[in-house]
C-alpha cells in the first residue's frame, strides 16, 4: 500500500485496543443507513457523504452502540 493510503487509514480507526476494527465498520455502516435515512448529524459537517459523516461520529464516540454478544443473558422470572 501507498504511504498515504496506510497514513488515511490510521485516522480512521479508533485507537482504543478494545475495539474491534469490524464492529467500527459495522456501527458506522448503520450510522450511515441512518443518516441517508434522513437523521441528522451530530457534527457540523462539509461533507455530503454519509459514510465520512458517520464514521467521524463513531472515531469521535458520539454514537452509543451495544454489543450483543457481550451482554449478559437476563435470568428469567419465576425460577
Amino acid at each position: 500500500m501507498s504511504e498515504s493510503i496506510v497514513r488515511n487509514m490510521q485516522h480512521a480507526i479508533p485507537d482504543d485496543p478494545e475495539l474491534s476494527t469490524y464492529r467500527y465498520i459495522i456501527v458506522a455502516a448503520k450510522r450511515a443507513r441512518q443518516l441517508q435515512a434522513g437523521a441528522r448529524s451530530f457534527l457540523p459537517t462539509t461533507s455530503k457523504k454519509p459514510t465520512v459523516t458517520s464514521m467521524e461520529e463513531v472515531r469521535r464516540g458520539l454514537i452509543k452502540y451495544t454489543d450483543p454478544s457481550q451482554e449478559q443473558p437476563e435470568e428469567q422470572a419465576g425460577e
